[in-house]
């Protein structure tokens, strides 16, 4: 039986979080980059780059599957075991609407006896929103998940910041400011750390996403660096460098501005950054059957060169 989980109570929830507080900072979040500004992260000792998978790299066999083939989360365990990775990332689009404690429970058992970690999961959010029931709900979402990654020993969550509904640019940047501090004090609570991807709308460019991150004021937020996401006139792998030293969690695409993603440069900038954790391969292209275990293997031969 599924466990439908109890109601948040926005009451409790803002109250909890200080929202008060933040809805008076206003567009001032943005106005004084200096004042508590996030610095990249410090890391002792060298460069540790980890094996993961996405389960967004089989996204057409979740469910009723495709062409006669179909993958369950279990399964998809299996799979990264069997691939020598040492982690799975378990997208949040593929559970069942309600997860129930004990269906969390009983990944994080069947991923700790095949020797793998659930290194994150993710959701699909959008904080660039005016202040309102529908921001509260994603606000409500992206809490819900941080308790069921915490549940799964998932020490991440990829979230985004969002499309603008209704405001300038500007004004979606300090509603996700916002919203970022709020989930960043639940984040914080459980042990997850919440990762904004580079993924279009208002963090399309390098530049606003780090605006964003640098004005939160919580230890437990980071940048997701997704490889594949970056827009820019110049030299994509430059900006990818000047992400690297705030990245919680890296996912690589087999593309970067429509080439052939240059793995060893890829690699170059993380040790560079002192990154260490997961990157996790996230396969949009053809053939993810036979394509995604030659894409591991390449992977784990320039990881081991770190």
């Amino acid at each position: 039986m599924t466990a439908t989980p109890s109601p948040l109570s926005r009451r409790r929830f803002f109250a909890r979080s200080g929202a008060g507080a933040l809805a008076l900072a206003g567009a001032s979040l943005l106005r004084q980059p200096d004042a508590h500004a996030m610095e990249p992260f410090r890391r002792a000792g060298s460069s540790r780059l980890r094996l993961s998978l996405a389960a967004y790299s089989f996204r057409d066999y979740f469910g009723e599957g495709r062409d006669g083939r179909r993958i369950t989360l279990e399964q998809f365990i299996d799979y990264c075991a069997d691939h020598g990775c040492d982690g799975a990332e378990l997208t949040s689009y593929y559970f069942p609407p309600d997860p129930s404690r004990e269906f969390l429970i009983g990944l994080k058992r069947h991923a700790h006896l095949r020797g793998v970690a659930i290194s994150g999961t993710a959701v699909g959010n959008n904080f660039a929103q005016p202040d309102g029931e529908s921001l509260d709900q994603q606000i409500a979402m992206v809490r819900e998940w941080i308790e069921r990654a915490a549940m799964m020993g998932a020490p991440h969550i990829r979230v985004f910041a969002g499309q603008p509904k209704g405001l300038s640019k500007e004004e979606a940047k300090v509603q996700c400011v916002k919203a970022l501090e709020l989930c960043g004090n639940y984040a914080a609570h459980d042990g997850v750390w919440l990762g904004l991807e580079n993924h279009g709308g208002i963090v399309a460019q390098v530049d606003d996403l780090l605006d964003i991150v640098r004005a939160v004021k919580s230890s437990w937020v980071g940048v997701n660096l997704d490889t594949g996401n970056i827009y820019t006139q110049g030299d994509p792998y430059e900006e990818m460098a000047r992400l690297a030293p705030y990245a919680v969690n890296v996912q690589l695409k087999v593309r970067v501005g429509g080439a052939p993603t240059d793995l060893d440069r890829v690699v170059a900038l993380l040790k560079q950054a002192n990154y260490q954790g997961y990157v996790a391969l996230e396969y949009e292209d053809k053939d993810p059957w036979g394509e995604i275990p030659q894409w591991l293997a390449r992977m784990k031969e320039a990881f081991a060169q770190v």
